[in-house]
């Protein structure tokens, strides 16, 4: 069976197929899904986290890319119930997860060319994801988790933890896979806080002020925000221009990028 999924997965598409039963229980655990819940899995694949949701009575919508994953997944779940299990054969970076509902809850075992910017696109619904447990490749994790000072700490450290709180639940070794993976995983909760996300005034500032100040992180703050902050504005937020980008705290970012956000009237 191991030899036909491998056989089965796309090089394209990033596939490889989770077949470790203990590893799949454990993430099934702690999604802990209950009928009340809107589950959303991305990439379910074979089916093999698929099972212990939808044997949760959640109701559970697939996105899956994978034309010929489809029929198995339509007559293993959706035919059997169609009014609680939907399927969507689209890429899971075009769909609008707005338009899923609300108080949602996103799970997937990602794969890693798309992990970034779908963690990006499902952050700006904020509002509806209840919660969101995916497994990533080590080192993605190791830098959404990082804390300021870190060699690991960067934008995406600011720009997830800005708007949630994340918590690295275990790792995953690449012989749980099918094919094996050359790096080793780690699956991840994040939870979305809308009263952090509150705290900043303009997205699109903070995103811009984060991407410049880490763009080249051997440099200054002073180098890199060079025509964005002044020697004299560094002294009045009480920032070292002289500081590493990997320094500032993402409390420091978020006002910093407030900061900007009033000088420039966007706000």
């Amino acid at each position: 069976m191991s030899r036909q999924l491998a056989q089965s997965a796309r090089k394209r598409f990033g596939q490889n197929f989770l077949v470790d039963g203990r590893v799949i229980d454990a993430i099934v655990a702690s999604i802990n899904s209950s009928p009340n819940d809107s589950v959303v899995e991305i990439g379910p694949g074979h089916g093999a986290i698929t099972s212990g949701l939808y044997s949760s009575g959640c109701d559970l919508t697939l996105i899956e890319l994978d034309r010929d994953l489809v029929p198995n997944l339509l007559a293993s779940f959706v035919s059997k119930s169609p009014n609680r299990c939907r399927l969507i054969n689209q890429d899971a970076l075009t769909v609008d997860f707005g338009r899923l509902g609300t108080q949602l809850r996103i799970v997937g075992n990602l794969p890693y060319n798309i992990g970034t910017p779908l963690l990006f696109r499902l952050l700006e619904n904020v509002g509806q994801i209840k919660d969101i447990h995916v497994m990533l490749q080590k080192e993605v994790v190791n830098r959404i988790a990082a804390a300021p000072g870190n060699s690991a700490y960067g934008r995406l450290s600011v720009m997830i933890q800005a708007t949630s709180s994340v918590k690295p639940l275990f790792d995953v070794s690449p012989e749980s896979f099918t094919p094996a993976p050359k790096v080793e995983s780690c699956v991840i909760r994040i939870i979305p806080n809308m009263s952090k996300r509150i705290r900043i005034q303009c997205m699109d500032t903070l995103t811009d002020l984060v991407r410049q100040s880490f763009g080249q992180r051997r440099k200054t703050l002073r180098n890199n925000l060079k025509g964005i902050i002044s020697l004299e504005e560094f002294d009045y937020l009480e920032i070292n221009p002289q500081g590493r980008p990997e320094q500032l705290s993402v409390d420091t970012y978020i006002e910093l990028g407030n900061y900007i956000a009033r000088q420039r009237g966007t706000v």
